[in-house]
């Protein structure tokens, strides 16, 4: 089949939470179909992996998109009243590359990936529109309000409400929407009541041929150094405040008993509040060659995300790298239902404290728990079992 596939980032490299996923939804549909990618590089480092995605498609475009110039482009939502993240992903080059390859190329089927991208996905009535909305976008937004102030509180807590009357409105016209846990779905359909509309889960996966553990793989850290990690683009709102909050609440603690601890924080764009946490106890890396040898040697991987829900690809990596997790209670029950060793949730601070404390004090304990935390995600979070919930939407259409 001809796939059309709309992209908000160029899914490549899969370095953070929504390339990792759209890089294998675009994997996975080039395995049996054309795809015909449109998308947007708002990295300038990610245009020297367009190569790369070409390899996989029929045809790409990639437009540059510069966020300055984008942020300022989105506020042009105040004068239409559409949410502020419509203009921010508009571009009339890609917009007309979709209008000729649905008339010249005639394509199949649309896939969507994320809320914004589904401005350019208009239904002709012939071929089916799968959007993929990943989490709940609208509720990020209104999340958001209560921890700033007016007017960016104001500003948020519109967005929300604006970009959830899209993200309905998309959901109605679309063949079938999916989000990555039943818990989102279950979200969505409470903020969209009377609504009759196809809504499933499409789960994450791992790659844990890649996110394997290697005892021939080198420690970043010094002999006998005990390291907490956290990994995550560090430019994303929930990952600054999860790190700022475990460098505030709960480092101290773990310092008390273990004075040597530090604390890694690693992950692209660090924001200047992020910097500013590095001191003889906390380690800011920035951009890193390659994270799993952050997972492989740490001796604990935390996610304390206040402001994130869904399954996290940072969880299901540590997870399959064989290391401990620790992490938000919401985002452990997207994973599992069930209590899994190796996956402790948490809420409060102590509880984070605690969890870490365990596994410092016994290492072996950690080792076995890590490899059972393995064994779950290899046998519960392949990409291709959850990613074939498209296929026979895309059966039916050929």
């Amino acid at each position: 089949m001809k796939v059309l596939l709309l992209v908000h980032r160029l899914p490549y490299p899969p370095n953070k939470g929504d390339k990792v996923r759209s890089y294998h939804l675009l994997r996975h549909l080039a395995r049996e179909h054309e795809v015909y990618l449109g998308t947007f590089v708002d990295d300038p480092d990610d245009w020297q992996h367009l190569p790369e995605v070409r390899r996989l498609c029929a045809d790409v475009h990639a437009a540059g998109l510069k966020p300055s110039a984008a942020k300022l482009a989105s506020l042009r939502g105040l004068l239409t009243g559409e949410a502020l993240s419509l203009p921010y992903y508009r571009d009339a080059g890609l917009q007309a590359w979709v209008d000729r390859v649905r008339q010249e190329v005639g394509v199949d089927a649309v896939v969507v990936f994320s809320s914004t991208m589904a401005q350019y996905a208009a239904p002709d009535g012939k071929a089916p529109v799968l959007v993929d909305f990943v989490d709940v976008d609208s509720a990020k937004w209104t999340d958001y309000a209560p921890e700033h102030r007016w007017p960016l509180s104001w500003l948020y807590r519109r967005e929300g409400a604006k970009l959830l009357a899209f993200e309905r409105a998309t959901a109605e016209r679309a063949t079938c929407s999916f989000f990555v846990t039943d818990n989102e779905v279950e979200l969505f359909r409470k903020l969209t009541p009377g609504g009759h509309f196809p809504v499933e889960a499409l789960c994450n996966g791992v790659d844990a041929d890649y996110f394997s553990p290697d005892p021939a793989r080198p420690s970043p850290f010094a002999a006998g150094e005990q390291a907490v990690v956290f990994t995550g683009a560090m430019d994303y709102w929930p990952n600054v405040d999860a790190v700022t909050w475990f460098v505030q609440d709960m480092l101290p603690a773990l310092r008390q008993q273990h004075p040597g601890l530090r604390f890694y924080i690693v992950g692209r764009s660090p924001t200047p509040a992020v910097k500013a946490l590095a001191s003889e106890a906390v380690v800011v890396t920035g951009t890193v060659p390659d994270v799993r040898p952050y997972l492989q040697h740490g001796a604990a991987i935390v996610a304390p995300l206040r402001l994130a829900r869904g399954i996290q690809n940072k969880v299901l990596e540590a997870m399959a790298m064989a290391r401990p997790v620790v992490a938000a209670e919401s985002c452990v029950r997207a994973i599992s239902t069930q209590p899994q060793a190796g996956l402790r949730a948490a809420v409060e601070p102590q509880a984070y404290v605690q969890a870490v404390l365990e596994w410092l004090a016994a290492p072996q304990d950690a080792v076995r728990e890590g490899a059972r935390a393995r064994q779950f995600v290899l046998d519960a979070y392949s990409w291709d079992s959850h990613l074939s919930g498209l296929d026979r939407f895309l059966g039916a259409a050929a």
